[in-house]
């Protein structure tokens, strides 16, 4: 588990490469805003998060399901991050920005992705 990359994951680089083809010029990981995004779109005013699913929980996906060993330190752990998470879209928003949240399990279908990003960044 700790040889997994928070930056740069493959389905972060398949989702920059999409909004790319699709003429979209993007920063990475801004250190100035919270949560450093994985990708902000500065013109448009856009946030878009690439979460995994099982280390950001995501909500009745079956890559979420949590360990059966060592119940109290995951269950704590990974609520930590949910709860972070929450923050930073809170926080975000408050700054005014837009904040897209991309799941792991969305990012195998890329049709439905690129349409879920059209519509986003075209509001």
């Amino acid at each position: 588990m700790s040889r997994i990359g928070g930056k740069n994951t493959k389905p972060e680089l398949i989702v920059r490469s999409l909004l790319h083809k699709m003429g979209y010029r993007f920063r990475l990981h801004r250190h100035d805003l919270p949560g450093k995004p994985d990708i902000t779109l500065p013109k448009y005013k856009k946030i878009i998060f690439v979460h995994g699913c099982y280390w950001h929980g995501h909500f009745d996906c079956p890559k979420s399901k949590r360990p059966t060993t060592n119940i109290a330190f995951w269950e704590t752990k990974l609520d930590k991050n949910i709860s972070r998470d929450k923050n930073n879209i809170k926080s975000l928003i408050e700054l005014g920005w837009d904040v897209m949240v991309i799941w792991t399990c969305e990012v195998g279908d890329i049709d439905t992705l690129k349409i879920k990003l059209l519509n986003f960044l075209q509001n």
